[in-house]
């Protein structure tokens, strides 16, 4: 005769010793990880409050204000893009444009060229050579306002000594920072003696990091100094002049602060840039939807600058990663 099925109530499952305490642990970590988020967002809420204060907020306002007729004082209204229609007809803005690219197209060249003598001229054992990289790393900490003040009295017409030695020499006293033909160039000499001595000190870093077996090794195959630049270290270096570049030009498309101190845009406009002509705009004449829409027009400017010098950087690297060190075929080419 067949079994009778036993009946009855399911029997409970029951959990091992060993899973119970993995699961109190795993608890435990639960808890413990929230407990620390929970205090690192305490800690750095202040922070993010005031970036979205300070930079995203206003990022978002000022986009939605360069499609407005604004003076920030009576009730503006939406003009869609007829502010970004009148810059491009406006002479006043194309001028900004073309002093801001002059400035621009010489400052970023000369003060790379300038930065890398110097660094190659100071990476050397020499006597002082601290004070000397100490002395050309002092006007780049030097603000811009007090910049403008002091060469203010060293380029006056009347009492500043640069025409009192240009009498002694015989030359003609000139206007300098009151002369519209010679205004932006002196700017770019006061932003040059500043400027330069951060190329430097990053070339100077830079320079530390080329390998010494190569240079060695170049010059034993008989690669003579200007050689051993040329094959070795400029390809070396490329990677901190990518980022000098980038970081010299977004520098020279906002001078704003040397130019206000010095000569307010003047003489006739000779040395008014896009981020003066943005703030004339928005706190002299009160038109802030169209200085915004000039800001607009100087960030975008801006971001394809910035894409284009990634985008180089990029390629040269994916060339040299495929081809292998340009530095080292030219050693060798010249080797040979």
């Amino acid at each position: 005769m067949p079994r009778a099925s036993r009946t009855g109530p399911p029997r409970p499952l029951t959990v091992a010793p060993a899973d119970r305490e993995a699961m109190a642990r795993h608890r435990a970590r639960r808890r413990r990880a929230r407990g620390e988020t929970a205090t690192a967002w305490a800690f750095i809420s202040p922070s993010v409050l005031v970036i979205l204060g300070l930079s995203v907020v206003p990022v978002i306002w000022s986009l939605l204000l360069s499609f407005r007729a604004d003076d920030l004082v009576t009730p503006g209204r939406w003009v869609g893009l007829d502010n970004y229609r009148a810059l491009s007809k406006d002479p006043g803005f194309r001028k900004a444009v073309e002093n801001t690219l002059t400035y621009a197209g010489i400052f970023v060249p000369v003060s790379l060229a300038g930065g890398l003598a110097l660094a190659l001229a100071l990476n050397r054992r020499i006597r002082f050579v601290g004070v000397y990289r100490t002395l050309v790393f002092i006007p780049f900490v030097v603000s811009a306002a007090a910049q403008g003040v002091l060469f203010s009295f060293i380029f006056d017409p009347q009492f500043g000594a640069a025409n009192s030695v240009l009498h002694k020499l015989g030359v003609s006293p000139q206007g300098f920072l009151t002369d519209p033909g010679q205004s932006l160039y002196v700017l770019l000499m006061i932003s040059l003696w500043s400027g330069v001595g951060f190329c430097v000190v990053v070339f100077l870093a830079a320079l530390q990091d080329v390998p010494a077996e190569l240079v060695e090794s170049a010059r034993l195959d008989g690669a003579n100094r200007l050689q051993v630049l040329r094959y070795v270290t400029l390809p070396t270096l490329a990677p901190v002049t990518a980022f000098l570049v980038l970081w010299q030009l977004i520098t020279a498309l906002q001078v704003f602060d040397l130019v206000y101190v010095t000569t307010k845009g003047g003489p006739l406009g000779s040395t008014t840039v896009i981020v003066y002509f943005v703030w004339e705009q928005a706190f002299r004449t009160f038109t802030a939807g169209y200085g915004a829409a000039a800001a607009y027009v100087l960030a975008v400017a801006l971001l394809l600058a910035g894409t284009a010098v990634t985008l180089y950087r990029r390629h040269r690297e994916r060339t040299t990663g495929a081809a292998g060190t340009p530095g080292l075929r030219g050693a060798e080419g010249v080797a040979r």
